[in-house]
């Protein structure tokens, strides 16, 4: 696997260039803060989800009238990037266009994903461009696995602690596809006491309502202060047993139950004019 890491005083981060999808982050003094992809549960770390968020009906949506092929989360995470800019502090993987892409999602496009790290702190930012000429339907999305609980923590219970304080209603998945039932909301005052049986349904899913920033870890001692941009839907996810937690900032969604198979109509789809271009981000910082 190609792998470019980037580092400064203070932290390095892997980037691998299958999926331009973030390895591993490791402070100094050797800990590892992200989960290290266990096949027993995941092989996952942090991939990029584009065109799509999500499954679709019977993996494959409508664009323009016609039927393709989609898996879930799309194809990006499945994809060699190109390795465009390699700084110390920062670099940049590319998927441009090709046959294998057009085949599935009928657009010319370009995804630059970015990793550039500052003290403690590592921004995640992916720029879609259409280089077409007609409007471009898409959904992206972030998925980072962090270590549940985060090293040097102990047995302390994790918390996520939302900045604005907020309840979001909660959504969940049926089929793989987004249930249109709202239920109450588990957090209280902004908090939610992280358990493993919070994900025996799968995903939570918060639509809307979630803010652009939370605190994940114990009330005390080691924690990540993850905030995100232009993303709209926060989903939260692990598997029992499993030794992590996905904090995943989202500008689209599954399709819904009953719902239609066009890329364009899914929930919080993008629609970037030809020729525009469109950035997404989130920052992790590591906090003692």
């Amino acid at each position: 696997m190609q792998l470019t890491r980037i580092g400064n005083g203070d932290i390095t981060v892997d980037v691998a260039a299958l999926g331009a999808e973030m390895q591993s982050i490791q402070t100094r003094d050797g800990r590892h803060w992200m989960w290290h992809g266990d096949a027993a549960y995941w092989t996952g770390r942090s991939p990029i989800l584009f065109p799509m968020v999500g499954r679709a009906p019977n993996d494959s949506v409508s664009i323009g009238g016609q039927r393709y092929q989609m898996g879930q989360h799309g194809f990006a995470r499945r994809s060699n990037f190109t390795l465009v800019v390699e700084e110390t502090d920062r670099c940049v993987y590319r998927l441009d266009a090709s046959e294998a892409s057009r085949a599935l999602y009928p657009f010319e496009f370009r995804l630059d994903v970015e990793h550039k790290i500052s003290g403690r702190c590592v921004t995640v930012a992916a720029e879609v461009t259409n280089l077409g000429d007609a409007i471009m339907p898409y959904g992206i999305g972030f998925h980072p696995a962090f270590a549940w609980p985060l090293p040097g923590s102990g047995t302390a219970p994790h918390w996520i602690t939302l900045d604005n304080g907020a309840d979001p209603q909660l959504r969940r998945l049926s089929g793989g596809l987004i249930d249109p039932q709202e239920q109450a909301s588990p957090f209280h005052g902004g908090e939610l006491a992280l358990d493993a049986s919070l994900f025996e349904s799968d995903a939570m899913i918060f639509p809307q309502g979630a803010g652009a920033g939370l605190r994940y870890g114990p009330k005390a001692g080691p924690a990540i202060h993850f905030t995100w941009e232009n993303l709209p839907n926060l989903a939260l996810w692990s598997k029992p047993g499993a030794r992590f937690v996905c904090l995943e900032p989202w500008h689209g969604t599954a399709a819904e139950v009953g719902g239609t198979d066009d890329l364009a109509a899914r929930p919080y789809s993008v629609q970037l004019p030809a020729g525009a271009s469109a950035r997404y981000a989130f920052s992790a910082e590591l906090v003692d």
